[in-house]
């Protein structure tokens, strides 16, 4: 079933039904609000009809999303990875833990890739596509830096697929895939957004300082 052909050739309980089982394919900033308005049509079924305009506006707003991850997803870069690093070299255990577990904690010595490569790693699953993979630092230098090291090694100019935002400077755009930011950035966006529904997938770097950013970072994602 098609999208382009729902609205034509299927009752709405059978359009709720298909845009209910391909939430999936939104992006995440629009996942939880289409699916109000998905369980708000549902009750109401005795009275719509397949061109009724608020089951028009919900596909088309579906499509919408759907063709932005569609974009983004092919836009995905295959990461290539420097072969002396030991996070290279344990590569294939670290995506099999990215792929079975939400939460996935890596640890090594300083110098080992994990700040560089970890993110590469989530694009190579197709995290980066429905939303931001988001990277905090705990210093605005270093968020810099970081992402400017990812971009060369991603053969992109610095604010396309790779970008970072600190205080004052936003070097980041809507096709980026990758956002390096401190600390104090991500703490912030919760205040607009608590559900911090732009990102797929976050990376809270350098969680062994235990700063009070880090921290109430690591309790509030927590919950």
């Amino acid at each position: 079933m098609q999208l382009h052909t729902l609205l034509d050739a299927h009752s709405p309980a059978d359009i709720l039904r298909f845009l209910h089982d391909h939430l999936d394919q939104l992006r995440v900033a629009d996942r939880h609000r289409l699916l109000q308005k998905i369980r708000r049509l549902q009750k109401t079924l005795d009275r719509l009809t397949a061109d009724s305009p608020e089951l028009q506006k919900l596909v088309e707003a579906f499509a919408s999303s759907a063709a932005i991850v569609a974009e983004r997803r092919a836009r995905l870069p295959i990461p290539e990875y420097p072969a002396d690093l030991p996070v290279s070299q344990r590569r294939e255990d670290i995506l099999k833990l990215l792929t079975e577990n939400q939460v996935v904690i890596v640890a090594g010595e300083t110098g080992s890739g994990k700040t560089t490569q970890l993110p590469k790693m989530l694009l190579e699953l197709g995290l980066g596509a429905r939303g931001l993979i988001g990277h905090t630092q705990p210093r605005r230098l270093a968020a810099r830096s970081v992402a400017e090291r990812i971009s060369e090694e991603l053969g992109s100019p610095l604010g396309e697929m790779v970008g970072y935002k600190v205080r004052f400077t936003d070097r980041s755009s809507e096709h980026s895939l990758i956002q390096l930011m401190t600390d104090g950035i991500l703490l912030a966006e919760i205040n607009r957004d608590r559900f911090l529904s732009r990102y797929e997938a976050l990376i809270i770097d350098e969680a062994h300082e235990r700063s009070l950013n880090i921290d109430f970072l690591l309790g509030y994602l927590k919950q």
